[in-house]
């Protein structure tokens, strides 16, 4: 039996079990907001020991995290070497996932595993995006010590590195880059959270910002009396909307990846129907393709919005930036993560897996800034659309599961091969 077969072999075998350490990781909340994560991650790593995987929980100061709008992190490493003079690979899944909302048949913390044609379906929040990729990783990872323990195998060279990180949602700084910024990692290579039937390679940026206008209330009885900030916001989201269709006119050549675009996702403003708004605020959201430079366009954005109000008398502006996430762009070496992931992932579903970009941002990014080479692969369907993540009813098609852990087993054993005598 070759490598690789042993390595499916064991995955095979082993399946079950990786099912149930799903489910038992989406039957611990890890709604966030409020962000209480730490329970997760102090049970994921009860859960490592048990398969003997020993994990360091590096928990995050409590007003780092309180500044964040969160109420706990604690972020975990296992590394697993093998002999000298190989990569060190990381593997990274987010555990903290946004609220399940309404609409569910299925119990959003249950776990709950539904047979089906395909081999069944396990429902609940973060079953795929991302605490799927817990399972992926971890019985990727133990797949390989498997293989390597076995009488005359090849030997393996380098290192794995299982990052559980719980701060995806809020950007992922006190996540990944808390990490990275402590010095606690420095891997050579990174394959972090994604689906089965594409491994991508670059992702957008996103720009957040919160627009402030203040102008002056008064009874609207006597609307002459005062400032009308909301006035001054319609003139604004309407300038700002008319800027989308300069950037429909900004391509991408990334595969996946169209154009930039604006979005005003949240007004808040005025205190009654009979008053005059004397404030309103707005929150929006830049989206910036892997070609363009951040800086330029926080400036370009801050000039339209400032010329904009200056033409609103008595309007005072106070402008925020929320967030800046820079793209994730293509380094040198990501090409071995990919062509390894693809040439497995053929051979395991039966079909050639394209590389591409998407829209979405994510955490990834913070490796990429750090100069390690990075794609995006895990256990998922086609689109984000067809797992329900971030709705109701999110689930996860378990032939993806396996398959997706094979894929990484296989992969890492490829990149990991120690050169012979």
């Amino acid at each position: 039996m070759n490598r690789h077969h042993a390595l499916d072999a064991w995955i095979d075998a082993h399946f079950d079990e990786e099912v149930r350490f799903l489910q038992s990781l989406v039957q611990v909340p890890t709604d966030t907001p409020p962000g209480n994560n730490a329970p997760h991650a102090l049970r994921t790593a009860e859960l490592l020991a048990a398969m003997s995987l020993q994990a360091e929980a590096h928990a995050v100061p409590a007003a780092e995290v309180a500044a964040q709008g969160m109420e706990s992190i604690t972020n975990l490493i296992v590394r697993q070497p093998f002999a000298p003079g190989g990569p060190t690979i990381a593997l990274n899944a987010h555990g903290d996932v946004v609220p399940p909302g309404e609409g569910w048949q299925h119990d959003p913390y249950g776990g709950e595993v539904v047979p089906d044609e395909t081999g069944g379906r396990i429902y609940g929040r973060a079953s795929a995006v991302s605490k799927s990729d817990f399972a992926t990783y971890t019985f990727a990872l133990r797949a390989l010590n498997a293989l390597a323990a076995e009488p005359g195998a090849l030997p393996l060279a380098g290192a794995v590195e299982l990052h559980f990180t719980y701060d995806e949602e809020f950007g992922g700084e006190l996540g990944p880059g808390w990490l990275l910024r402590q010095g606690l990692t420095k891997p050579d290579l990174l394959i972090a959270a994604g689906f089965s039937y594409q491994v991508v390679t670059a992702h957008n940026g996103c720009l957040q910002m919160e627009v402030t206008l203040h102008g002056l209330a008064s009874h609207a009885a006597y609307p002459d009396t005062g400032i009308d900030a909301l006035q001054a916001a319609n003139q604004l989201m309407t300038a700002l909307y008319a800027h989308n269709a300069v950037l429909r006119g900004r391509h991408s050549a990334v595969p996946g990846i169209d154009h930039p675009y604006l979005n005003i996702g949240r007004i808040e403003g005025g205190s009654n129907t009979n008053v005059v708004p004397g404030k309103v605020v707005i929150k929006l959201d830049r989206r910036m393709i892997p070609e363009e430079d951040a800086g330029a366009v926080e400036a370009e954005l801050r000039e339209l919005i400032t010329t904009t109000v200056a033409a609103c008398p008595g309007i005072r502006l106070e402008l925020r930036r929320l967030l800046l996430a820079r793209a994730l762009k293509p380094l040198p070496g990501h090409e071995r993560l990919a062509a390894a992931l693809q040439q497995h992932a053929l051979a395991v579903f039966g079909e050639a897996i394209p590389t591409s970009g998407t829209p979405l941002y994510t955490d990834v990014r913070l490796y990429g800034e750090h100069g390690v080479p990075a794609v995006i692969y895990g256990a998922g369907p086609r689109t984000v659309l067809e797992s329900n993540a971030k709705r109701a009813d999110e689930h996860l098609q378990l032939s993806d599961l396996k398959r997706a852990t094979k894929v990484v087993a296989r992969a890492l054993a490829d990149l990991m091969q120690a050169a012979q005598p």
